[in-house]
């Protein structure tokens, strides 16, 4: 197959437009039940789970097709530990005033702080890696394009795979995160982007009434 070669679009599926209304209310009711929580069950997750979602953040369209992402998905207890102790070991720098004063006052009414003992807990850590460049087969540097956006959106349909599996999630991007590309024995050409924590909430588990605010469609879109 030459690089120019196309395929029929097989499997696009076409809805009436009653259907495709009812599709995206139904689908915004179940996104809207998505929050970002801080109290994780210990309780396990299969990785067939996680799998099907790590492919399913692998479908998203990148700058190219280079898919320039990488997923370290971890289980392991020890591994777990050591995220931990890097990240809140920044994060206490963090709150100790490398954030400034503004900062911290924006943060208050979600109740963070530089604990986090749910990255031990939780059954998965997910750390989400950028490719500035790959190599193709033959061993040669390949530049990617779009990386920043790519993998933005490669999250995004991670985080929504997620809870569309019916796990709980949080995003965590500690400042810096480079400890991350040594904890995962990650190559130089890549750098750490996210953090994602995903399992079964806590019994006790809350979220902020604060993060259940949510912008307006008017202050969100306009239709020109």
């Amino acid at each position: 197959m030459q690089p120019h070669d196309q395929l029929p679009l097989h499997d696009f599926i076409e809805y009436s437009e009653q259907a495709m209304v009812l599709r995206s209310a139904d689908f915004l009711k179940t996104m809207q039940r998505r929050h970002s929580i801080r109290q994780f069950s210990d309780r396990p997750v299969d990785q067939a789970i996680i799998e099907n979602c790590l492919l399913t953040a692998g479908t998203a369209p990148s700058g190219a097709n280079h898919q320039p992402w990488y997923f370290a998905a971890i289980n392991s207890s020890s591994v777990k530990q050591k995220i931990r102790e890097h990240a809140e070991a920044h994060e206490r720098g963090f709150y100790e005033g490398r954030a400034g004063q503004q900062w911290l006052d924006d943060l208050k009414p979600l109740g963070t702080n530089a604990d986090k003992p749910y990255l031990e807990i939780a059954p998965w850590l997910i750390a989400v890696f950028s490719q500035k460049f790959s190599e193709t087969d033959g061993g040669e540097k390949q530049q990617n394009y779009y990386v920043h956006e790519s993998v933005g959106i490669a999250v995004g349909m991670l985080i929504t795979a997620l809870h569309n599996a019916g796990l709980a999630t949080l995003t965590h991007t500690p400042k810096p995160m480079n400890f991350l590309t040594n904890v995962c024995g990650r190559p130089d050409n890549e750098r750490a982007y996210m953090l994602i924590i995903a399992g079964y909430p806590a019994k006790n588990a809350t979220v902020p009434v604060h993060a259940t605010k949510k912008k307006s469609l008017s202050e969100i879109a306009s239709f020109l």
